[in-house]
C-alpha cells in the first residue's frame, strides 16, 4: 500500500513509519524537519513541508493510496493547527483522488468526553481544556467530509512496548485514566487504513 504519513517526527507517527516499513508499504512522509527522519531516507520518500499549507500536502498527497496522520501540536497546550490541518489535508485528497484517510484524534474530544471517567474528565477540563476544541473542530470537518475517513480515540498515550492486544469499539467503559502504548495505536491505525472496517466510524482504544 502506498502511504503518506503526516506527524511522522512525533513519538507515535515513527511508529506508524518503522511499522508500515516493517510490513512492506511504500511510505512517504511529511514533515516540516525531515532531517530528522535522515536516516530512513533510503526506505522512505521524504517530503519537506508543512500540513497546514496545501501545496505542499498535495505534492506528497499525489499517488498515494491512503493517509495516515498522528499529527501532534508538540509541546503547544493551545493550537489551531489540527482544524486548519484538516481542512487541508481534506482538500487536497480531493483533488488528488485520494479517498481513504485515518486520523488520529484523542479520547475525550467531542463526544468522547460522555464516556470518559471522572479522573479523565478531570484532566480533560484542565490540562487539555484549551487544546480539545480545536481537536473537535477538526474531527468535524473529517467527518462532514466525502472521504473514507476513521477518526481514531486513544485514551493516554505512553512510550511503553507493544502488547499486541487492546480493546477497541465505538464505545467503551473507563474507569481511572486508562492508558495503551503509542505502538499499538500505530499497529490499530494501519489496520484500520488497509481494511474497511472502520470507515466511516470513530473507535476509541485502550489497553
Amino acid at each position: 500500500m502506498k502511504l503518506l504519513i503526516l506527524g511522522g517526527t512525533g513519538p507515535t507517527g515513527r511508529h506508524l513509519i518503522d511499522q508500515a516499513i516493517c510490513a512492506g508499504d511504500t511510505v512517504a512522509v511529511l514533515a516540516r524537519k525531515p532531517a530528522a527522519l535522515a536516516e530512513l531516507a533510503r526506505q522512505v520518500t521524504l517530503f519537506h513541508g508543512d500540513a497546514t499549507v496545501e501545496s505542499d500536502i498535495s505534492a506528497a498527497m499525489t499517488g498515494q493510496d491512503a493517509v495516515v496522520s498522528a499529527l501532534g501540536a508538540g509541546k503547544s497546550v493551545v493550537s489551531d493547527m489540527f482544524p486548519r490541518a484538516a481542512a487541508v489535508v481534506i482538500d487536497s485528497m480531493q483533488k488528488c483522488n485520494v479517498s481513504r484517510l485515518v486520523w488520529l484524534s484523542s479520547f475525550g474530544v467531542g463526544e468522547t468526553f460522555r464516556e470518559a471517567s471522572m479522573t479523565q474528565k478531570m484532566i480533560y477540563r484542565t490540562l487539555l481544556r484549551s487544546i480539545y476544541p480545536q481537536k473537535a473542530i477538526a474531527d468535524s470537518l473529517i467527518r462532514a467530509s466525502d472521504r473514507d475517513w476513521t477518526v481514531v480515540y486513544p485514551v493516554a498515550l505512553t512510550h511503553k512496548p507493544a502488547v499486541g492486544s487492546f480493546r477497541v469499539g465505538d464505545h467503551l467503559p473507563m474507569q481511572g485514566n486508562a492508558s495503551i502504548s503509542r505502538a499499538d495505536v500505530a499497529a490499530f491505525m494501519l489496520d484500520a487504513a488497509r481494511g474497511s472496517e472502520w470507515i466511516g466510524r470513530s473507535p476509541i482504544i485502550s489497553s
